[in-house]
């Protein structure tokens, strides 16, 4: 972390006595003491320099990863809202199980799309290693972990959205992985994706893998508040019953 010079100017009239104590940052003033400038961008470059964005088969995993999330809030929202897609199939069950099976037919495609782009694309000779193939087998044994053991947790319609089709959980699951990590099926679909573009030595599966946690992410920070609220005027309505 760098010092401008008027701020080296002032922590010297602070300190007149000429004491040998070095003046402490400020910690809160965040990244502006950084100088970018002096930043050594070279392995960022080299990588971009590997990867077509306007590639066809790019722009498509793209779609695909933004889209998923997208469609499933959107769709769970508007059952949770209107009790249609319930009404529909005759029973909320009935209906988060069709649901899902469109999820995981959209997932498969997902991976889909991301395979195709990453094998269009150019392998980077700094990843194809044998150290970096394991490491991303390792990720993948990891994410497959998670994958499974939260919906193993979960169940269907657990995993599945079931709260916004009205099928409460009873409280809560704490259990393995959920004891160690929030959100567990996010993260570790999104090891399973970053260990497939390290075994394929893909910097294009790098930045995919990126948009996907990104993606990920922002689907949280929506999920995560509506599923409270769902919740909430659970033990709302029980304490007026």
């Amino acid at each position: 972390m760098c010092m401008s010079d008027s701020d080296t100017a002032a922590a010297h009239n602070n300190n007149p006595a000429g004491n040998q104590h070095p003046a402490l940052l400020d910690c809160c003033g965040g990244l502006n003491n950084v100088d970018y400038s002096k930043m050594d961008l070279t392995p960022m470059e080299e990588l971009l320099k590997h990867i077509n964005f306007r590639d066809s088969s790019f722009c498509i995993a793209v779609i695909a990863i933004i889209f998923n999330p997208f469609f499933w809030n959107l769709v769970a929202r508007w059952e949770h809202r209107t009790r249609r897609l319930s009404r529909l199939c005759g029973s909320p069950y009935l209906a988060c199980y069709c649901l899902g099976f469109v999820i995981i037919l959209l997932n498969v495609y997902r991976s889909h799309s991301m395979t195709v782009a990453m094998k269009a694309q150019a392998r980077w000779e700094v990843m194809d290693r044998t150290d970096v193939f394991y490491t991303g087998v390792a990720l993948m044994v990891l994410g497959t972990l998670l994958v499974v053991s939260s919906f193993l947790a979960l169940g269907f319609t657990g995993t599945f959205l079931g709260d916004y089709f009205g099928i409460l959980m009873d409280e809560k699951v704490t259990v393995f992985p959920f004891n160690i990590i929030e959100n567990p099926m996010y993260w570790g679909s999104t090891a399973n994706y970053l260990g497939l573009a390290l075994i394929g030595a893909s910097p294009a599966g790098l930045v995919l893998t990126a948009i996907v946690a990104v993606v990920y992410k922002v689907a949280i920070r929506f999920e995560g508040p509506f599923t409270e609220q769902i919740y909430q005027e659970r033990s709302q309505r029980r304490k007026h019953e």
